[in-house]
């Protein structure tokens, strides 16, 4: 089996050695290594593979003019929008099969910008003082990304800092060993939803769509999930999406931490990808399970769903205005787009006797879009709830005759 081949980065300026005793542990572990150096005012005792002057060179400056800038913020954002574009560049040069990266705050920060850069399924892995910390926004955490502690690691070898280091350096290199890419042999569907206590569409589509001849992935709507979805999106890795689940779209509005950033429903339709949308859940309004329900929302209806994440309910008026982004988020796609709207609830809990029953709420969601939608986005209007046989039923149908007409591909 041919080596895999790990990029290395990091300041090596400040870092050599921590860097280079990471360059020995993967090679005792059987790895490759390619070192790149994002520092900026110091130079490594050994030449890397990649240098500070390749990195800046990437974003049209010599690192004299980076220093200049009299800056370490900016000279850092000069640096990470460089090693972004290089490590992109790299990867698609068959350079390397997956990376690591180390760094205190600064590092870290263009570290997450290098992973984004990477497809989804790549290894990456970082080594940071701020690991998972609450200083990283969601949105700058590649889906499937990887963080390790640097503990004790601030300044100087120790064998705290060693075990840390030691830790990435394998956990990288079984990754590249061990990952498969995906299977491309059958069009790919992918499907947003929650838990099937709150929505239970894909318990009939996922077989049915399988019986067609389709592969189907179903992400779950809580932040990080669909993150990877509009990832793999922008990608054009879906043949057809059916994005039934709204939750993190209205959270996005809203202004929720459980989001998954500002293109949610976006990268399907700038590349072309078919749509099929319905409201599912676009009710909820999540909150971290750590935080206080805030006092505008007091008043509401209230489910606690576990110990991480608990949600309160829309008022009308904001359903009206989710309603709108939405239809203008549909109608600017490139692709063909078929919106259903079950107009007797859109997941498990807004049902009469249920935590989240607000008929007036969803009467005014509803009649918001008998107004935005017709004129700019196909619509199928159906007397269900989004949980009936029904609903899958009507989405089915639609979905033979795309494939029919060949707007959904059979690859």
């Amino acid at each position: 089996m041919t080596n895999k081949t790990i990029l290395l980065i990091g300041t090596y300026d400040t870092k050599e050695p921590e860097m280079r005793f990471i360059e020995d542990t993967v090679r005792a572990q059987g790895g490759d290594v390619l070192t790149m150096d994002v520092s900026v005012l110091g130079d490594p005792a050994k030449p890397t593979d990649i240098s500070k002057h390749d990195v800046a060179a990437a974003e049209g400056m010599t690192i004299d003019e980076v220093i200049a800038l009299g800056d370490e913020n900016k000279a850092f954002r000069v640096m990470s929008a460089g090693a972004a574009k290089v490590v992109a560049q790299a990867y698609a040069d068959g350079r390397f099969d997956g990376m690591l990266a180390t760094g205190g705050t600064m590092g870290t920060d263009l570290a997450l910008d290098c992973a984004q850069a990477l497809p989804m399924g790549v290894p990456k892995y970082i080594v940071s003082t701020v690991s998972f910390s609450p200083l990283i926004p969601p949105h700058r955490l590649a889906p499937d990304i990887q963080m390790i502690l640097w503990a004790g690691g601030l300044y100087g070898m120790n064998s705290i800092c060693r075990s840390s280091l030691a830790q990435a350096a394998g956990a990288v290199v079984g990754a590249a060993k061990a990952a498969i890419a995906p299977d491309r042999s059958k069009p790919l569907i992918g499907m947003t939803s929650l838990g099937s206590s709150c929505l239970r569409y894909m318990k009939t589509l996922k077989p049915a769509l399988e019986e067609r001849g389709f592969e189907v992935a179903v992400f779950h709507s809580t932040g990080m999930g669909g993150m990877a979805f509009e990832k793999l999106a922008a990608e054009g890795a879906f043949a057809c999406v059916m994005d039934f689940c709204m939750q993190e779209f209205g959270n996005l509005l809203a202004g929720s931490v459980v989001s998954s950033g500002e293109d949610r429903v976006t990268n399907a339709g700038r590349i072309g990808t078919p749509q099929m949308v319905a409201p599912g859940a676009l009710d909820l309004l999540d909150f971290a399970g750590w935080q206080e329900i805030p006092d505008q929302y007091a008043d509401r209806p209230f489910h606690e769903h576990n110990r991480l994440i608990k949600s309160s309910v829309f008022n009308g008026e904001e359903r009206r205005a989710w309603m709108r982004e939405l239809a203008n988020r549909l109608d600017a796609a490139a692709g063909p787009v078929h919106f259903f709207l079950p107009v007797q609830g859109v997941e498990a809990w807004d049902k009469e006797g249920e935590e989240a029953h607000d008929p007036k709420a969803l009467a005014d969601m509803v009649d918001e879009a008998r107004k935005v939608m017709p004129g700019r986005v196909p619509m199928t209007e159906l007397n269900v709830h989004i949980n009936d046989a029904a609903f899958c039923d009507a989405v089915l149908a639609r979905f033979d005759e795309w494939v029919e007409t060949g707007i959904v591909s059979r690859g």
